[in-house]
């Protein structure tokens, strides 16, 4: 009876690396990190037998040809670590390399034999004629090698192959037969401004002086001393290209606009162009690339509205009509979602036959404005448009400059949004706009600084929105305004407010959460200064974000148990643990006392880590030792509803 015979096992197959961190999906997609930071990897990392293991984390640049390595350290339970840092923005690979140590093993059973008296003579010579076969090491380790052989040889002294100095000469110097990679996982580096920011958001043309007069670039860049002295770091503009004027939109979403009404700048295109033209209204292209420089002259950057719709006069209705779906009369589709309907918009067909044209053409815009100096898009609405698509376009994009970020505005079903996250987008909307009790902050923000949601999701507080005014701000109270605010601005390392927070608008369309004569479908001219605004609250903590690192980050939070379910506590610590900031904030108006537990908080890096004595209020100045392991302190949200406290050892 013939048997067949068993295949013999690739060595390849010796080392099994599993439970790799960090990782996505199974590094389906990227993990996000920012540039000069340590990335730490872990993995367990095992085989058969009792030999040695050695392992290496190796990573590039997708620029790059070479890889770079760096050794891993064995911790426990077969759970190894190594970290590299990322050097420069962009898209990176990295994996780990397992394989036996054979001189390391050697050198352990020799010593275990010299322990037990046995007879190590031929171990000796084993291990001597290691030495004569290794290669590739580099010129100190070679000369280590062959001193360290000469030595045995002349002597016959097996010590000389025991020395410290020759294990790390030979640990480099070794044919690697077993040598075992795991698959590769992506990861994207992003400049600093991904993790944090704090985001004004306006509309161009209300940022005039004149009632119903059109605002200009000019006026916007005067506009931006007020924007700068807040503490803000970007300025996000609405649309700023032409309007359609067939089906134009009247004041507070009107079918029929009546005369003088601007219709909505989401209706995007006109005779004049479309997503990359601006409203002659406005200016002129010139007048934007002015508009720009003003604002890095401030210190801000500038962050466009990216809409993927046109109206019915844009020009790509005419040039391209096979991007766009028709009703069976022949009549364009217009965008709706019942039992809503946008009948100024058309949205563009990306099951069309010219889909790739269509692809193009939107990286294309992107990549038109990048030219112009923006590197920060919003994208309106990216769930209505194919996953693939934003994909594409992203790494398209970022692969021409590698500093172009992409929020995703799209408050949908959790999953969705993630997966927005997963496949690119720098920074998502959250539904903290709309968690206001403490147990749904805790739960909400405990979800999103978990795993794996903290590798891939960075959220971006938006206290409202041009199309969101929550029910909590309607009452216009100055203490809910404040508190809301130094929840986003010290919970997230990025927040945003839509123009008008800061003068406390709150006046909704009744039994909604929209306002009243929304800017969309008007022109708003405001007093920036007039009574009651809360800008230096604004400016105040948004200069203590930009002193204290611990609150430029997310992923770092700790919720500590207050004894006051209307306070919610927490701590946040720095990327580098040089600073630990706790904070207490107040969600509903009365003024209490509230006890922090502190005591279990420790400040420093590494060995250096002591456990804090005292803190520091950050508006006050003042400070408070820890008496019994935490502090009482007062808190009067008719004042301030949030105490912001730096933590001291």
């Amino acid at each position: 009876m013939n048997k067949t015979a068993r295949p013999v096992e690739s060595a390849h197959g010796t080392f099994h690396i599993t439970d790799v961190y960090p990782s996505v999906d199974g590094g389906r997609f990227p993990v996000k990190r920012i540039v000069g930071e340590p990335v730490e990897v872990w993995a367990d990392i095992y085989r058969d037998g009792h030999d040695v293991i050695a392992a290496a984390l190796v990573w590039r640049h997708e620029g790059d040809g070479e890889w770079q390595h760096a050794p891993m350290t064995l911790h426990s339970d077969d759970r190894w670590g190594g970290a590299f840092v990322p050097d420069r923005p962009g898209r990176y690979t990295y994996a780990i390399e397992a394989w036996t140590d054979q001189f390391a093993s050697w050198r352990h059973r020799f010593a275990q034999k010299q322990r037990d008296g046995s007879d190590h003579t031929l171990d000796a010579l084993e291990g001597a004629g290691m030495l004569t076969q290794a290669q590739a090491g580099g010129p100190g380790a070679a000369a280590v090698i062959i001193r360290q052989c000469e030595i045995y040889l002349q002597t016959g002294e097996a010590g000389a192959l025991l020395a410290p100095e020759l294990q790390d000469a030979m640990a480099g110097s070794q044919f690697r037969p077993d040598l075992t990679r795991s698959q590769l996982f992506p990861l994207i580096a992003d400049r600093p401004r991904a993790r944090a920011g704090a985001w004004y958001q306006m509309f161009p043309r209300s940022q005039g002086k004149v009632p119903g007069a059109h605002g200009t670039f000019g006026d916007c860049i005067a506009r931006l001393p007020d924007i700068a002295a807040m503490g803000f770091d970007v300025v996000l503009l609405a649309p700023i290209h032409p309007i359609g004027r067939q089906h134009c939109k009247g004041r507070n979403n009107a079918a029929i606009a009546q005369g003088g009404d601007p219709g909505s700048p989401y209706a995007i295109g006109a005779a004049e162009g479309g997503h990359d033209a601006v409203h002659p209204e406005l200016g002129t292209l010139d007048d934007f690339r002015g508009f720009v420089a003003a604002c890095e002259g401030h210190g801000l950057e500038v962050a466009l509205d990216f809409a993927v719709q046109c109206s019915a006069d844009h020009p790509w209705l005419t040039q391209h009509p096979q991007w766009f779906k028709r009703r069976p009369d022949g009549s364009m589709r217009t965008a709706e979602h019942p039992p809503q309907r946008w009948d100024d918009v058309v949205n563009p067909d990306f099951g069309c036959e010219d889909a790739g044209a269509l692809w193009h053409a939107l990286r294309d815009v992107v990549l038109f404005w990048v030219e112009q100096g923006v590197k920060i898009f919003r994208v309106d609405n990216p769930h209505t448009k194919p996953l693939p698509f934003w994909e594409w376009l992203i790494r398209e994009v970022q692969q021409h400059d590698p500093e172009v970020l992409f929020l995703a505005e799209g408050f949908v079903r959790p999953k969705l949004m993630k997966g927005l996250a997963k496949l690119g987008f720098t920074q998502s909307y959250s539904y903290f706009t709309w968690r206001t009790q403490r147990c749904e902050l805790e739960q909400y923000l405990g979800e999103l600084t978990g795993y794996p949601e903290r590798d891939f999701f960075r959220p971006n507080f938006f206290v409202n929105t041009p199309d969101i005014l929550p029910f909590h701000l309607q009452s216009g109270e100055s203490w809910m305004f404040k508190s809301r605010l130094a929840l986003a601005a010290t919970l997230s390392g990025n927040y945003g407010i839509y123009s008008g927070f800061e003068l406390l608008e709150h006046t909704p369309i009744p039994g909604r959460e929209e306002y009243l004569n929304s800017e969309k479908y008007a022109i708003r001219v405001r007093d920036w200064d007039q009574a009651g605004n809360i800008k230096p609250y604004i400016a105040a903590l948004n200069r203590i974000r930009r002193s204290h690192l611990a609150l430029q980050q997310f992923a770092n939070l700790r919720f500590i148990n207050t004894d006051d379910g209307g306070v919610i506590g927490f701590v946040k610590e720095a990327v580098d643990q040089s600073n630990v900031i706790a904070a207490a904030i107040a969600l509903s108006p009365e003024a209490r006392d509230v006890w922090l537990p502190l005591g279990d908080i420790a400040v420093g890096r590494g060995e250096a880590r002591r456990p804090v004595t005292a803190v520091e209020d950050l508006v006050t100045g003042e400070r408070h030792p820890l008496e019994w392991g935490g502090i009482r302190l007062h808190i009067d949200p008719a004042r301030d509803p949030a105490l912001l406290l730096r933590c001291i050892a």
